[in-house]
């Protein structure tokens, strides 16, 4: 958990906010005003990843963006479990809590299956779905032309580190391994990694325990445990196929395949927009914000024009 007021040198410069709703204490930024837009994070991030979207989206909307349990600002409770049905359940608390309506969900990574698990259940609360670099698994059941996503270089390192403990000694060190593992997952621009950026990334693990949402994550593929929540949610896909909805794409992506991603999100949307952007990883966030904070603000414009 990082110092409340930790600004990385001003990148962050965000008043922290802190809500208890879900029982642990999560840290969420509220920025702006006008209709919600929920920026949501993946592994092993946290709400440092969407800083140069906030001030732009924050002029027309306003801007939520929570850390996850484990990550950023937020508590790592030890007594918790850390899987997709308990981050499902802390964004549902931390929505209730704010009482936001006509959500659009900004989804990347583990964001994804965390905002479209909560679309799922609570479409009443949703307007509209950004979907970058990730995958829920409703677009694409039954078929089986595409690539499998454990066997990308991420989950084969996670499979494969499994039974040497590997993965959990790397995992549990992120203090100091936090830019090898977004290198295998997908951190393309090495080249914009500054002090700044490695001390706000690695600053929520100092410590094994301190990582325990980190681990947590890609075993909850990797190991299907995800995947009785996932199917729980198959009540509510009519409800999101009506959502308007957008992808963008980071087609270097080396956690999830694109062609996965993007089979994925046409088997519910088949006629929303879909822009790829070549250059970027999975972290696109990071490797191409010129295009990509363009790119929802104007999916935030279609959007409200209805």
């Amino acid at each position: 958990m990082i110092d409340a007021d930790a600004s990385f040198d001003g990148t962050w410069p965000f008043a922290p906010r802190f809500c208890t709703a879900a029982g642990f204490c999560q840290h969420y930024v509220d920025e702006g005003a006008g209709r919600p837009v929920v920026l949501l994070h993946g592994q092993p991030t946290w709400g440092y990843i969407w800083r140069r979207f906030i001030p732009a989206l924050a002029a027309t909307h306003r801007v939520v963006v929570p850390d996850h349990m484990g990550f950023g600002k937020s508590e790592t409770p030890q007594s918790e479990e850390y899987t997709l049905r308990t981050h499902v359940r802390n964004l549902a608390a931390l929505i209730e809590h704010l009482d936001l309506r006509d959500v659009t969900l900004v989804m990347q990574d583990w964001g994804g299956p965390i905002g479209i698990g909560y679309a799922a259940r609570h479409p009443e609360r949703v307007h509209s779905l950004v979907v970058m670099n990730t995958v829920c698994g409703y677009g694409t059941i039954g078929r089986r032309d595409l690539p499998n996503p454990l066997e990308t270089p991420w989950f084969s390192w996670i499979r494969e580190g499994l039974q040497s403990g590997r993965t959990q000694t790397v995992l549990s060190q992120l203090g100091s391994t936090i830019l090898s593992v977004m290198q295998i997952v997908g951190l393309e621009r090495l080249d914009r990694v500054d002090a700044a950026f490695l001390r706000a990334y690695a600053a929520p693990f100092p410590t094994p325990e301190s990582c325990k949402g980190a681990i947590a994550f890609p075993l909850d593929l990797a190991l299907g445990r995800a995947r009785d929540f996932v199917r729980e949610g198959m009540a509510g896909v009519p409800a999101l196929k009506a959502k308007p909805a957008f992808m963008i794409e980071g087609m270097r992506d080396r956690a999830i395949p694109a062609a996965l991603a993007i089979a994925d999100f046409q088997g519910l949307w088949p006629d929303a927009p879909l822009i790829r952007v070549p250059e970027a990883g999975h972290y696109l966030q990071e490797d191409a914000p010129e295009t990509v904070v363009p790119l929802v603000q104007a999916a935030l414009a279609l959007f409200d024009r209805g």
